[in-house]
């Protein structure tokens, strides 16, 4: 049987679509929330002069989300065209620590996974204030 291994080209042309596809697609979302937002919301007035701020953990803003998500709300929507196109260059970087254990680079798998483990911790134990 013939042996097939991924070269840095393929590997690179792999991130590459990655990362250009998780773009379209976070796009292609947030203009989709976008637009249902603005049908449903056209003639709604805006008080811009107050803002309400809230310290909800990451974990509640997801499952808020994809609440108003599935009940097709436009800003949910949005949302997650925004949560998107945060988790593609994480995904990326997923995809690189695979790709370098397969490689058998050590060196970068340590630091690749540093990174990750620092996004991780600032993601979830990051202070608001």
């Amino acid at each position: 049987m013939k042996q097939s291994n991924l070269g840095d080209r393929d590997i690179q042309l792999i991130i590459g679509n990655l990362l250009r596809y998780g773009v379209w697609t976070a796009l292609t979302v947030a203009t989709l929330g976008g637009i249902i937002y603005l049908f449903r919301h056209d003639r709604e007035f805006v008080n811009y002069q107050t803002f309400v701020e809230h310290d909800d953990n990451i974990f509640d803003v997801i499952k808020h989300m994809l609440n108003g998500v599935f009940q097709g709300y436009g800003h949910s929507i949005i949302l997650l065209g925004v949560m998107l196109l945060f988790l593609t260059p994480i995904l990326r970087l997923i995809f690189s620590l695979v790709a370098f254990f397969i490689e058998k680079d050590y060196l970068y798998v340590g630091i690749t996974l540093l990174v990750i483990g620092i996004i991780c911790f600032s993601v979830f134990f990051g202070f608001a204030h």
